[in-house]
């Protein structure tokens, strides 16, 4: 069975992520984001980082991007994985959560390639990546944000700004079953 470490930066929907991906028939566990990596990453299979209030309470999940298994950020998740790569991170210019649709501009993405053209999607954009880190690829765009999502497939490193784990993103499960199949390769 496929093993995943959700880590826990106190976001209010990271139980829903934990969920997803036991739905997927994946081994889920949420980890308190104090946890040193080493207590978990021979375990596991890929790493979520979830999404969270504020960089101030991100713990230890920056030493999770060190890891020899996929990482997956979600909002501020993937924000924490721009600003420790050398990417840049600023608040955004619409803020609150609101329905999104999202181009994605990358089809051949490993992580929301599938989605394409376009999707709808439940995001926040108080904070958002303004410059991408060296290495990624912008994988998909909105008229709010001009990073939706990234990805470093070399590193299997991927971020999307939404959150696929809420009813109200579509085809949030589909982001879930991508990143499991690259856990699994």
């Amino acid at each position: 069975m496929t093993r995943i470490a959700v880590v826990d930066n106190h976001g209010q929907f990271t139980h829903l992520e934990q969920r997803a991906l036991r739905d997927l028939g994946v081994d889920a566990t949420l980890v308190d984001n104090e946890t040193p990596p080493a207590d978990v990453v021979g375990d596991v299979d890929g790493v979520v980082l979830s999404g969270g209030p504020s960089m101030d309470r991100v713990g230890r999940a920056r030493d999770y991007l060190d890891v020899d298994v996929p990482v997956f950020g979600i909002c501020l998740g993937m924000q924490l994985i721009a600003d420790e790569l050398d990417g840049t991170v600023g608040s955004g210019d619409y803020g609150g959560y609101a329905d999104v649709d999202v181009e994605i501009v990358d089809p051949d993405d490993p992580l929301v390639g599938s989605l394409a053209p376009t999707t709808r999607v439940w995001a926040s954009h108080a904070d958002e990546v303004k410059e991408l880190p060296s290495g990624f690829t912008l994988t998909a765009r909105s008229d709010v944000c001009g990073v939706e999502a990234m990805s470093d497939a070399d590193r299997d490193l991927y971020g999307v700004q939404w959150h696929p784990e809420v009813a109200h993103t579509e085809r949030g499960d589909e982001v879930f079953e991508n990143f499991v199949a690259r856990c699994r390769r």
